[in-house]
């Protein structure tokens, strides 16, 4: 479902710039020194819908440099009042970025990310969309190239068919997953994970969650294709 335009978003946005990051130069090597953190880890979110995970991982981080992408800008609105809201008013070490994963390599440089999450992305189901995934082995390459050698990706979903098509993905990339459950909430990692909005509707209802985590092998940096470092999009 389309989510309606809010009612003066632009203002409402501009209310919370401290919360924002847009990268106007070349790709970040040191992110964390963006936010006055050049020391922290750095955390990427990719597909930060409302905000809620974000908030409560850079609360729970509070030590790290987390960054949350999401293309829909009325979401941000929504997710930046939100962070605004839980720091008091106060910049903290969240900052939301309104563009899409087809543009990681403008933003971040190569090795500059510690932990990659991805949470409830679409599963682009229709036959001749697997491109589109963002566990595409195409999207896969370029989180691999993003991490330092030992950082993590986190992919958690309620849809069997994309997790399924996630776990050939890597297998085909020769990445042996770390964690894999297709029950998170009666795992022995459901005490120390956090919900998603959407992940609290789909418990309500009964549904498991899947969750697969990975370890980048050192000096593993598969060649990201063509199309994944174009000319700048604009979204919004």
């Amino acid at each position: 479902m389309r989510m309606r335009k809010k009612k003066n978003g632009e203002s409402r946005l501009a209310a919370c710039s401290e919360f924002l990051y847009e990268n106007a130069g070349e790709p970040l090597t040191n992110p964390g020194a963006e936010i006055g953190m050049p020391d922290a880890p750095v955390f990427l979110e990719i597909g930060a819908g409302k905000g809620g995970f974000a908030c409560k991982m850079a609360e729970r981080h509070s030590g790290c440099a987390y960054f949350a992408m999401e293309k829909i800008t009325d979401c941000v609105v929504l997710a930046a009042e939100k962070a605004k809201e839980a720091s008091g008013g106060s910049a903290s070490n969240l900052r939301f970025i309104v563009d899409t994963a087809d543009n990681l390599t403008k933003i971040f440089a190569k090795g500059s990310i510690d932990r990659i999450f991805l949470n409830f992305s679409d599963p682009w189901s229709k036959k001749g969309y697997a491109k589109r995934r963002l566990t595409h082995k195409r999207y896969l390459s370029v989180y691999f190239n993003l991490l330092k050698d030992g950082g993590k990706i986190t992919f958690k979903t309620d849809n069997t068919g994309l997790f399924d098509f996630t776990l050939l993905e890597l297998c085909d990339m020769g990445v042996k997953p770390d964690f894999v459950t297709r029950d998170l909430h009666n795992s022995k990692r459901a005490a120390e994970n956090i919900m998603t909005e959407y992940e609290t509707n789909f418990s309500k209802m009964g549904m498991a969650i899947n969750m697969v985590e990975v370890t980048k092998p050192d000096g593993f940096n598969p060649e990201i294709p063509e199309e994944l470092t174009p000319e700048r999009k604009e979204y919004g």
